[in-house]
């Protein structure tokens, strides 16, 4: 954290999925919470972060590479330039979905939605 931000404004943020709500990991954050800022979601709370698919689309793009990368830095190597592969009508598709998600969170006023 303290490299990333350096600027000394270090916030977390984590949708308290059944994994990240874990003794071990929840234990962790009280240990370390003077580092940083937590923002506290309710449980599961709906999914509003454009990230997930784009790193779904980079996923699909490595399970479908022959020979897959075998080191880490050949996974490095392969991220970036299926990054620098991503069409920009993919992440700008995915940025005008972000409208109607809000509206379709704010219509279930929080909970589980069909987007």
């Amino acid at each position: 954290m303290s490299i990333v931000h350096s600027d000394g404004l270090r916030q977390f943020q984590q949708d308290n999925a059944t994994p990240h709500a874990l003794r071990i990991a929840t234990k962790w954050l009280q240990e370390h919470s003077s580092y940083f800022r937590h923002f506290h979601w309710p449980p599961k709370s709906p999914e509003m972060n454009i990230t997930e698919d784009i790193r779904d689309a980079l996923l699909h793009a490595l399970e479908n590479r022959s020979p897959p990368p075998r080191t880490p830095v050949d996974l490095w190597t392969v991220l970036k330039n299926e990054w620098c592969e991503l069409h920009p009508r993919c992440l700008k598709t995915l940025v005008e979905s972000m409208p109607h998600c809000v509206a379709a969170l704010l219509c279930v006023r929080g909970g589980p939605t069909q987007y």
